[in-house]
């Protein structure tokens, strides 16, 4: 009889997982919006993915579904059935723009508004509890290097400072493809 796992060839069985950069990144992003996810679910009713793009409404800086799609790094389509549970659930609303009729803005609802407005607390409590016992300069030199990175990518927008975070690490919403839908 087989034995149903066959071994891994060397190169994977030795991948040093603990020491990528790439996979380490992955963790935590995963580990705090699952985190996210538990509060926000216990505490609003929503998860990550959903707070997120509330907030990003919320904020101004996404009121397109084009928007969030670039913002994300997430198809249209992904897009397209997040907003339709969100607006599904009253949360928010897609509303034609005067200006171009081709052109649909997402609005939040009140309901949708309130949550938007209690996701900033449990951004930071969670990004503060993973980042407990960083320095304040360890904190400065780590968002300093995920900006770098994300520079690298291409992506300077998003590399750009967020000064107007309070608190030591400056809770941030997690990318709305982490996470449960």
């Amino acid at each position: 009889m087989t034995d149903p796992t066959p071994t891994p060839p060397p190169d994977l069985r030795d991948y040093a997982f603990g020491e990528s950069v790439g996979y380490l990144l992955s963790r935590v992003r995963s580990t705090m919006a699952n985190m996210i996810t538990q509060r926000a679910l216990a505490e609003l009713g929503v998860t990550s993915q959903q707070a997120s793009v509330l907030f990003m409404v919320a904020s101004g800086k996404c009121l397109l579904a084009a928007e969030l799609a670039r913002e994300y790094g997430i198809d249209a389509s992904a897009v397209t059935r997040l907003v339709d549970r969100l607006e599904k659930r009253g949360l928010l609303e897609r509303v034609r723009s005067s200006d171009d009729r081709r052109a649909v803005r997402l609005a939040l609802t009140p309901e949708g508004q309130a949550i938007a407005e209690r996701m900033p607390p449990i951004f930071t409590g969670v990004t503060d509890e993973l980042t407990s016992g960083f320095t304040p300069e360890e904190i400065g030199f780590l968002k300093s290097m995920l900006r770098r990175i994300l520079a690298n990518s291409g992506n300077c927008e998003s590399a750009g400072g967020n000064s107007g975070n309070s608190g030591n690490s400056g809770g941030t919403p997690p990318p709305a493809n982490a996470g449960n839908p």
